[in-house]
This record gives structure tokens, C-alpha cells and sequence, in this order.
């Protein structure tokens, strides 16, 4: 991956403005694996409605508009659904056996507590496994396998058998909190996305904008990318941006050859490929350029793995961005992101709309 020149300096207004904390607690509270998002959704619908037109779609996805109905339409994507657990099996004692719902490292998993969805209402429960006490020498040394480890809810077998069905869904239980100037929390990938393009879209509000500007709440995009599909097939937009999270490259072991300098506090991170748009991306830095919105660009050489990939793709083809937030510890209880760079995420797509004449043509 490469870097760009050096990120312009940011003027204080721009780089330590507060981003709206509150909304994004509430969103990371909420639990919303893929094919389960409609508690992360109801947040993200309640706070969209008080500034812009909403609706939903049968396949989870969440939609919030300004602009002309009969506009153009711009598509801002972050997907609301997180990693989750799914019950497949109640054993002997009443423990549980899952299946992943997404990318595991199971390693992660041991000793955590788990919130189920149960349909009678969530019942709390903790991940087992072999204590090092009565483990084989060899066993010791072995990574764990998710098959190997088991959902404890302190039940018998019938009450769990009656309360928690095959089919239901679970995720970590574990809240989001502050540790120093970082955000941390389950489901930041890619709940803080969600936030951004809504946020995005707020600061919108009282632009005069030439094209109907839509921020979708995307649903399933940790098993498939599924509900970019759905809504890009719907919305039909002439460009769009899907906004995820990528690795930081401050943390040890993660290869900035590989994917870049993109360190905490540097900004927005612009994906560069063959399935990203040239025309919006050069569009975006003029607008990070012009207003002091600190950024850097990461190189894909195939698909970026985020809706973009799929909105690409819809109908006869949608030019799309991909703008990224700098994320420690992915995929696990305790993902890390600098609230700066979520701010420059929200400030980098609104200050391209802003700029937007209504009659570009995005070719490449």
C-alpha cells in the first residue's frame, strides 16, 4: 500500500471539533449481528428522523435522505451489522454449541461473556472452555477452535433447550467506553461507519444540494456484502461512497508495506484500485485540500472487502469511494478508533457533496 504526500495541516476548528458521542454509544450498545440488525437500526432511524426523510427496506437496510426526490442520487454506505454467534446445537448439561457469523478468531472468544438474543428476551452467558489445569501437555500449545468451545448460561438442558432455540443469534457482551483520547467497543467495525454517513449527512441539512443524498445503514455486510446489493439495486445512484474501517498501522505486527502509514490521528483514509471510482477520489482530496481535512491513501490491488464492492457492481455499474477509519484490534471485543479520524471521515464526505454541481459525470 502507499501514502500520500503529507497530509495538510488542519486548522483546530476542523481537527478537535466534537463528534456526537452520545449517538454513537447508543449505536454500540446495541447488539446487531448480520441478518439480526434491527435494534443498531431503530437508533440509527430515530436520530435520522429528526432531519431527514427515512425508510427501511425487507432486507435490513436503513435509509435517510435530504435533497430533491427526483435528484441524482449520491449513496453513502456504512454497514450496522457486526460479528455475531449462532446457536446450533443444546448438549448434555445444556451447553451450547455455535456456529460463526462472520470472520472469528476464536482465540478472542475464550472467557467472554456473551449476550443472546433469545426470542423471550436476552439471557447472558459465558464462553467455556477446558481449564489449563486439566489439559494434556500437547492441548496446551493448541490455538482453540470455535468447535471446542461451548456457550455456559447456567441452565438445565430442558430450560435451555425451551428458552434458546436453534437459530438464535449472540454477541460478546462487552459496552463501549473511553480509554484515553481513544474510542473503544465492540462492533466499531463497522457501527462507527453507520455513524459517519449519517453524520455526514446531518451536516447536509441546510446545503442547497443538486442531487437527492442518501445514507444507508447497510445490513449483512460481514457475510457477503449482501445489503449493498439490495440498496444499491433500489437507490440506482450515479456515484456513492462505502465507508468502513481499516487496520492502523501504529500497532505491532501490522505491515505499513502492506497496507500503508495510516496511524491514529492522520485522518480519513482514501482506498486507491481498480474497483474504486479515480474521479470521486480526486474529487475528495480537492475538498480535503481546500478545507484542511487531513487524510492518507491506501493502495488495493483486487476488491476493497467493503459494500463498495458490491454497490460497483449494481445495475449498469455505480462509481464508488471507499473512505476508511483507522482501527486497532479488529474483529475483537475491544476495537480501538481516535475520534479525530472519525471527525475527518464525517468532514471528508460532506465537504465532497458540498462541491458536487449536480451535472458530473464521474468517468474515469
Amino acid at each position: 500500500m502507499t501514502q500520500d504526500n503529507p497530509a495538510p495541516s488542519t486548522p483546530a476548528a476542523i481537527n478537535e471539533a466534537p463528534i456526537n458521542e452520545d449517538f454513537l454509544f447508543a449505536l454500540l450498545r446495541e447488539a446487531a449481528p448480520s441478518g439480526c440488525e434491527r435494534r443498531a437500526a431503530d437508533v440509527w432511524k430515530r436520530e435520522a428522523a429528526t432531519f431527514a426523510r427515512v425508510s427501511e427496506d425487507h432486507y435490513g437496510n436503513v435509509y435517510a435522505e435530504l435533497g430533491p426526490e427526483d435528484g441524482p442520487t449520491i449513496a453513502l454506505m456504512g454497514h450496522l451489522d457486526e460479528i455475531g454467534l449462532i446457536v446450533s446445537h443444546v448438549g448434555d448439561g445444556g451447553l451450547i454449541s455455535v456456529l460463526g457469523v462472520g470472520g472469528w478468531d476464536p482465540q478472542v472468544l475464550v472467557g467472554q461473556r456473551i449476550r443472546l438474543l433469545a426470542p423471550g428476551g436476552d439471557i447472558l452467558g459465558v464462553i467455556g472452555k477446558k481449564a489449563i489445569h486439566v489439559m494434556e501437555p500437547e492441548d496446551r500449545k493448541n490455538a482453540s477452535k470455535l468447535e471446542d468451545l461451548w456457550i455456559d448460561v447456567g441452565l438445565s438442558k430442558e430450560e435451555v433447550q425451551q428458552r434458546v432455540p436453534v437459530g438464535t443469534y449472540g454477541v460478546i457482551e462487552q459496552g463501549p467506553i473511553r480509554v484515553g483520547e481513544k474510542i473503544v467497543a465492540r462492533a466499531l467495525d463497522n457501527r462507527v461507519g453507520g455513524f459517519i454517513v449519517l453524520e455526514a449527512l446531518r451536516a447536509l441539512k441546510d446545503a442547497d444540494l443538486k442531487h437527492r443524498v442518501v445514507a444507508v445503514g447497510t445490513s449483512q455486510e460481514e457475510i457477503g456484502v449482501f445489503g449493498a446489493h439490495v440498496s444499491g439495486h433500489r437507490l440506482n445512484p450515479v456515484a456513492g461512497v462505502a465507508v468502513d474501517v481499516t487496520h492502523e498501522t501504529g500497532q505491532p505486527g501490522v505491515s505499513e508495506k502492506k497496507y500503508g502509514t495510516v496511524p491514529f490521528g492522520s485522518g480519513a483514509n482514501l482506498s486507491v484500485g481498480p474497483m474504486t471510482s479515480p474521479a470521486i477520489l480526486r474529487q475528495m482530496q480537492d475538498a480535503a485540500r481546500e478545507e484542511g481535512i487531513p487524510y492518507t491513501l491506501s493502495a488495493s490491488g483486487r476488491y476493497t472487502g467493503t459494500d463498495a464492492d458490491a454497490l460497483t457492481l449494481v445495475r449498469s455499474g455505480v462509481p464508488t469511494a471507499v473512505v476508511s477509519i483507522p482501527n486497532r484490534y479488529m474483529h475483537s471485543p475491544s476495537e480501538m478508533v481516535d475520534a479525530r479520524d472519525v471527525k475527518a471521515c464525517t468532514d471528508i464526505l460532506a465537504a465532497w457533496i458540498r462541491r458536487l454541481e449536480g451535472g458530473e459525470d464521474f468517468l474515469r
